[in-house]
């Protein structure tokens, strides 16, 4: 089995390229645009998905449920091919949708811009300078795309094997050049390769078969598998459905048993004003990702009048529209217009969410107003959480008032929920591994060994000083006792709580 995956952008050689290595090596030769209307022939409606990740616009919980059956869906398709039949593929990133597929050989096509822009003002009969705005609308679009789908850069020639430029070179020539390095050793299959696209053809398989029954249509899942038996990671906010799980992938061909999870970890985060909070959104995003954590926002102030003070629901309603199978629109729905959009100022938790959706880790958002009883209260009902992070809350007080309020909040919240609650500016000290931690690490570890082995080489005359018969002797040894045994626990501690910090386990 041979699978070459050619990544390429709009007006270049790289379709020309792929047909024409198919050709040589006898393969199969598959295109994004084939991929694109299949999926859109299954009901997932790619252009809407697009038209969101493309534009700055919101990007809804229901959007990122179609992201991941597009992306289960599309991985689908190519892995039975691939294991159908040797395969070329050529699209904006196909490579990715083989996680932990070794084999694959991975080119990226570059093409001069001017050649570009000379090609899109012949073709669209465009002046130089409207090609030329053209060209880098599409890039950057392609760039937003692969960002947005797999969180890599496109332009990061290190996830390439080979980058190909056609300033000296013809395609058919590259194709020539490319079937000597397809046929090495490297880039054949092999029985673990073989069994790695199995897994995620299955996986793929179940992660559809959740997307398209009425009952967990509009919940979010992680799906692996491995030698049969499906892993099932759900939200919190999902568990509803999740007893649902294995009758589901039970009807799956191939799918020998069923383990489902929840998310390792449910992270809180509370803050009045979620607009100007960058560090604190990268910090908790990343503690979410180390953790496999949903992360839940509560926009929280006592001046919240009802109105404003809301349960926003984390989730699509269960009569939410869905594209039919057979009613083929090629994957365009109409948005909703951005005159009805909300406008009203909900300190930027609506747009912390988005983030959230797309970097998929949210875990829902409300908004709660009143005295902290009325936060409580509201804490009630939900599922339960393992770290509550409290940002600027309270901005409108005073100096003194606002710091005793933000103690008697922690102080409450850690009495309710019996969990970890710090403020935001203790993320980073507390679970992050920071270039001032890694030169301490060093320095304790340092010291520590050098303790250790000084008392390990000098075990005799230690013990010799520490049963002195004299009394100065003893005081003596009193006090080596009562000055190194601590420091060294103070030094070790240090050590393996960093190194648990390492290992992720806080």
């Amino acid at each position: 089995m041979q699978i070459t995956t050619i990544s390429r952008g709009s007006y270049d050689k790289g379709k020309e390229l792929a047909v024409a290595l198919a050709e040589n090596l006898g393969h199969l030769c598959v295109g994004r645009k084939e991929l694109i209307e299949a999926a859109a022939k299954d009901g997932i409606p790619v252009g809407k998905m697009e038209v969101a990740i493309l534009k700055p616009r919101h990007f809804s919980e229901r959007l990122l449920l179609i992201k991941e059956h597009y992306q289960a869906f599309a991985t689908a398709y190519l892995c039975e091919r691939a294991l159908e039949r040797n395969l070329v593929y050529h699209g904006r990133a196909g490579h990715l949708l083989f996680p932990g597929v070794r084999h694959v050989l991975r080119v990226k096509v570059i093409e001069k811009v001017d050649q570009r822009i000379r090609l899109v003002a012949e073709r669209m009969n465009l002046p130089w300078e409207k090609a030329s705005r053209y060209i880098q609308d599409v890039d950057e679009d392609l760039h937003r795309w692969v960002k947005t789908l797999y969180g890599v850069d496109w332009n990061e020639y290190s996830q390439y094997d080979m980058t190909l430029g056609f300033e000296n070179l013809t395609a058919r020539n590259a194709a020539m050049a490319l079937c000597s390095v397809a046929g090495m050793p490297e880039f054949q299959g092999t029985p673990a390769s073989v069994r790695t696209i199995e897994n995620l053809l299955l996986a793929s398989r179940a992660r559809l078969a959740l997307a398209r029954d009425k009952d967990t249509e509009n919940a979010s899942f992680r799906v692996e598998c491995v030698d049969g038996v499906a892993t099932v990671t759900y939200r919190p906010v999902d568990t509803p459905v999740a007893e649902r799980i294995p009758e589901i992938l039970g009807k799956v061909d191939g799918i020998k048993g069923v383990n489902t999870t929840m998310a390792a970890a449910h992270i809180l985060w509370i803050q009045e004003d979620f607009s100007h909070s960058e560090e604190t959104y990268g910090q908790i995003v990343d503690l979410a990702n180390r953790w496999n954590a949903a992360v839940e926002l509560i926009r929280y102030s006592s001046e919240l009048d009802e109105d404003q003070a809301k349960l926003v629901p984390n989730e699509t309603p269960r009569n939410a529209s869905k594209a039919s199978p057979d009613e083929y629109n090629g994957g365009i729905e109409d948005d909703t217009p951005e005159s009805e959009r909300k406008t009203e100022d909900d300190g930027g938790l609506e747009q912390t969410h988005t983030r959230l959706v797309k970097d998929g880790v949210s875990g829902g958002h409300l908004s709660c107003g009143g005295e902290i009883p009325r936060l409580l209260d509201t804490l009630e009902s939900h599922v339960k959480f393992n770290l509550v992070a409290i940002g600027n809350v309270f901005a409108s007080k005073e100096q003194a008032a606002r710091t005793r309020m933000r103690r008697e909040l922690i102080s409450s919240l850690s009495e309710k929920l019996r969990i970890p609650v710090v403020e935001t500016e203790e993320l980073k000290q507390t679970y992050m591994f920071t270039f001032k931690q890694a030169v301490r690490f060093a320095v304790y570890l340092v010291l520590a060994a050098s303790i250790f082995l000084s008392v390990f080489r000098n075990q005799g005359i230690i013990q010799q000083f520490i049963h002195s018969s004299t009394t100065s002797g003893k005081i003596q040894a009193a006090a080596f006792v009562v000055v190194v045994v601590p420091l060294f626990a103070f030094l070790y501690g240090n050590v393996a709580k960093t190194l648990l910090k390492l290992v992720r386990i806080e």
